[in-house]
């Protein structure tokens, strides 16, 4: 979850599953987050409803282990796209 000041700086991130406050300074998040907007439409029970949540690395780490079939990982070789 994200809290914002009233300048829409980013204050505060804490994660949806395990509650721990996520390290922010100066308004940038210094801890690997996975951040999750989904826009429900058409064909679920969900239709014009917009969820998001924020998972810490341990948490992510837990939740993609309990899946069926694993989500695809790949290595990035470049960090900067110049």
């Amino acid at each position: 979850m994200r809290y914002y000041n009233n300048e829409n700086r980013l204050e505060k991130v804490i994660c949806n599953k395990c509650g721990r406050t996520l390290k922010v300074e100066n308004g940038i998040l210094k801890e690997g987050v996975l951040r999750v907007s989904k826009e429900w439409g058409y064909f679920s029970e969900k239709d014009g409803q917009v969820d998001c949540f924020d998972l810490c690395e341990s948490c992510y780490d837990l939740w993609t282990a309990s899946f069926a079939v694993p989500p695809n990982s790949r290595e990035k070789t470049e960090l900067l796209g110049v």
